[in-house]
Order: structure tokens, then C-alpha cells, then sequence
């Protein structure tokens, strides 16, 4: 028996495995949507941010007895609107509120986890994520967020659209650039707090950043690479969770890295962008 034979016939068979699986997939979707807006607007550290950020949300959710995706929804856009007060009412530019911010943050989460460690109370699989352990309640919260956040995309598709490539042409317009920066905030910090379980903090912001990067390298139109990047999303969460559940590795760190080889392979081999490709075409007009 093939290994593509064994993890379909594994997947089949157990319920947890589909669970992770449509959960990766997920994840994959609306990771590579909102990674668009994000590396056009030139946001990735912010992305980091509120990835790192969500932490002390979820351990004092734990804490209280509350959802952690409560927690982490509330202290993701906490942190977005201190970032945003903070670089707006003092000399501190955006970067340097946001290394800030999330560092101080992500530094609490880390207090209040070590704080826990005498009531039995494991939260550090947060941290690295493990999607093999998402349960059915978590995979509702996740197609929740999910269809929330496609749908924002869809209904605010022409403002975000605007704000991104021409925010002074678009508040010309009267499209109210500013509470458009907050709502993309808002869907980011879902998209986090979706992902927490199957990719974990730490690895967030690469499912963020890399399929959308992959698509950018091979598309000059947002519709293509909004699609291309959702698609490089899935197959990443696909691929990743075939080495995970074949070779017994970590699921979201197996999702991230077979994201990571999709951009080396756009990286050298993209038609029009391509390092590789662009020195073979000079070879060619070289000997032409």
C-alpha cells in the first residue's frame, strides 16, 4: 500500500483526521485571502503582531473559564487599536509601535502560562498548534470565522480594494479609509484566532504571509492572486497533514514548510517574476 494510499485510507477511517483536515483547508482559505491584503498594504509585521498578541487573551480565557477564541479575538483587536493610538499620538512610527506592542503582549502570555504551571493546565500547544487535536466544536468556530471573514471580503471587496492600491484617491471618494484599516484588523485577528489550533501562534504568520506572497509572485491582478493564494493555502494544509500523519511530524510546522517550498518554487521558477526564468530569458536574447 502506497502512502497516499494509507492516508486516505487513515482519513476515511477516522473521524479526527477529517476534522483536521477540513480544519487545515480552512485555514489554508482564509489565511491565503486575507495574506493578500495584507503583503499589498505592506502590513506583514502587523500580521505578526496580532498573531503574537492573541496569547495572553487565550491564557486568561483559560483562566476565567471562557472560550479561548473569546480571549484572543478581544485582545488581537485590543492590541490593533493600542497599536494605532500609540503611532498616532506620539513621535513612535507604525513598526516600532507594533514591535511594542506585540512583543509586551506575547512577554504577559508567556508570564501567565508559566504562572499555570501548577494546575495541570497545558497551554503551550498554542504556541506551535496541533491540528490533529481539533475537536468538533473547534472546527464549527473555525467554518464560523470562516464564512464571517469571506463574506466581509466579498461585501467590502471595492473599499478594501481602493484603501489598498490608492487610499488617497479612495478617501477622495468618500470610502472611510480608516474604519476600512479596523476592519481588516478585525478579520485578522478571527483569522488568528482561527488558526491557533492548527498552526499555533508562532507559525500563524507564515500561513499569513507565504501562499499570498507565492500568488504575488505569479499575478498582477487581485482577483487571480486572491484566488492562486487560496489555492496554495489548501494545498499547503493538505500536504502538510499527509507528512504529518504519515511520518509522525508536527502538523503546523509540516503545514508552513510545504508552504514555504510552493514560494521557492514560484521564487525561481514564477513565467515573469522568476529568478531562473529571468536568467534564462537574458541567456536567450543574449544569443539571439
Amino acid at each position: 500500500m502506497s502512502n497516499i494510499t494509507m492516508f486516505i485510507d487513515q482519513v476515511m477511517r477516522y473521524s479526527y483526521l477529517q476534522q483536521a483536515l477540513i480544519a487545515a483547508i480552512l485555514v489554508g482559505i482564509i489565511c491565503g485571502v486575507i495574506g493578500c491584503f495584507i503583503i499589498l498594504r505592506g502590513m506583514a509585521l502587523m500580521g505578526d503582531a496580532i498573531s503574537h498578541a492573541v496569547l495572553p487573551g487565550v491564557v486568561i480565557a483559560y483562566m476565567i473559564g471562557a472560550s479561548f477564541f473569546i480571549g484572543a479575538t478581544i485582545t488581537g483587536v485590543l492590541t490593533a487599536l493600542a497599536i494605532g493610538y500609540v503611532s498616532q499620538n506620539s513621535r513612535i512610527k507604525d513598526d516600532s509601535a507594533i514591535g511594542i506592542m506585540f512583543t509586551a503582549a506575547f512577554a504577559l502570555g508567556i508570564v501567565l502560562i508559566t504562572g499555570l504551571r501548577g494546575t495541570g493546565v497545558d497551554l503551550w500547544h498554542i504556541l506551535f498548534g496541533n491540528v490533529l487535536a481539533v475537536s468538533r466544536s473547534d472546527l464549527m468556530v473555525t467554518v464560523g470565522i470562516g464564512a464571517f471573514v469571506l463574506l466581509m471580503i466579498i461585501i467590502f471587496y471595492r473599499p478594501l480594494l481602493l484603501s489598498t492600491f490608492d487610499p488617497v484617491m479612495a478617501k477622495a471618494t468618500g470610502v472611510p479609509v480608516q474604519l476600512v484599516h479596523y476592519l481588516l484588523m478585525l478579520l485578522l485577528s478571527l483569522v488568528t484566532v482561527a488558526s491557533l489550533k492548527t498552526v499555533g501562534i508562532v507559525l500563524v504568520v507564515a500561513m499569513l504571509i507565504t501562499p499570498g506572497a507565492t500568488a504575488y509572485l505569479l499575478t498582477d491582478r487581485l482577483p487571480v492572486m486572491l484566488g492562486l493564494s487560496a489555492l496554495f493555502g489548501v494545498i499547503a494544509a493538505i500536504g502538510g497533514m499527509y507528512y504529518s500523519v504519515i511520518y509522525d511530524v508536527a502538523s503546523g510546522a509540516s503545514i508552513v514548510l510545504v508552504a514555504s517550498v510552493l514560494f521557492g518554487l514560484a521564487f525561481f521558477f514564477s513565467p515573469k517574476q522568476g529568478v531562473i526564468t529571468r536568467k534564462w530569458r537574458a541567456k536567450k536574447v543574449q544569443r539571439a
